[in-house]
């Protein structure tokens, strides 16, 4: 059984900065492609930000120069540290990794639990 938990997120105002956490438990047995994605109401949930196993980074462009993702791969662990927070990143922050379980044939997608980040004008 495979989970992600995140951690980080809120509320803070403009400028201001945050960092998110998610970290995947269970019985793994390799992890791919690890990224950040976000769902404000009324608009598709986007691919923020994506790190691949090798280390590439790849970013939306409406986040570079302001948000970094950056992987711990002893720790299964996806962060993604938000500078420079305009009112427009306020969404809700979803994780996903691509788990291959252990005894597994295939990696599949597993997703978090989604965290709210609020940013205030």
């Amino acid at each position: 059984q495979v989970q992600l938990v995140q951690s980080g997120g809120g509320l803070v105002q403009t400028g201001g900065s945050l960092r998110l956490s998610c970290a995947a438990s269970g019985s793994i047995f390799s992890t791919n492609n690890m990224g950040w994605y976000r769902q404000s109401p009324g608009k598709e949930r986007e691919l923020v930000a994506s790190m691949s196993s090798g280390g590439a980074a790849n970013y939306v462009d409406s986040v570079k120069g302001r948000f970094t993702v950056s992987r711990d791969a002893a720790k299964n662990t996806v962060y993604l540290q938000m500078n420079s927070l305009k009112p427009e990143d306020t969404a809700v922050y979803y994780c996903k990794v691509d788990i291959r379980g252990a005894g597994a044939q295939y990696e599949y997608a597993y997703w978090g639990q989604g965290t709210q980040v609020t940013v205030s004008s």
